[in-house]
């Protein structure tokens, strides 16, 4: 089994996180800047293949009321897209609280907002890989 990757898809941003070969701990990795659909592509493909990916964790950001709301479907749809470009096993999973959780952290970090900024969507996807690797080692 290769690596697991987890993405935060954003807007201007995804953040990335990379799971521990034991699949017990993930960690911050960097974040991608959206330039364009075909960039994008090229630099998911490139860590996909950097790090023997055969998973790949992407955060869905449900309504709270567990629906799919125009930001998930934004994610679905880019998601559906990159299935057809990247041959790997490609994963949506819930990210309600991530972002939230993420930034009450961080303020409780007393970090300033340039940094926070920095940060935030990396450390998201960490909490989404996270999320799934706890609820699978706990089955």
């Amino acid at each position: 089994m290769g690596t697991i990757l987890g993405f935060d898809f954003g807007e201007k941003r995804i953040g990335v996180a990379i799971a521990d070969e034991g699949m017990k701990i993930a960690t911050p990795h960097t974040v991608l800047n959206v330039k364009s659909r075909q960039k994008t592509l090229e630099e998911i493909r490139g860590l996909i293949r950097e790090y023997s990916a055969s998973k790949v964790v992407v955060g869905l950001p449900k309504t709270l009321k567990n629906e799919i709301g125009p930001a998930a479907k934004k994610v679905i749809d880019q998601v559906d897209w990159l299935k057809q470009q990247i041959p790997c096993e490609w994963v949506l999973w819930d990210e309600r609280f991530s972002t939230r959780e993420v930034e009450r952290i961080l303020l409780e970090a007393d970090l300033s907002r340039q940094r926070r900024k920095e940060v935030r969507d990396q450390l998201s996807a960490q909490r989404i890989l996270q999320g799934y690797i706890d609820f699978h080692r706990e089955r």
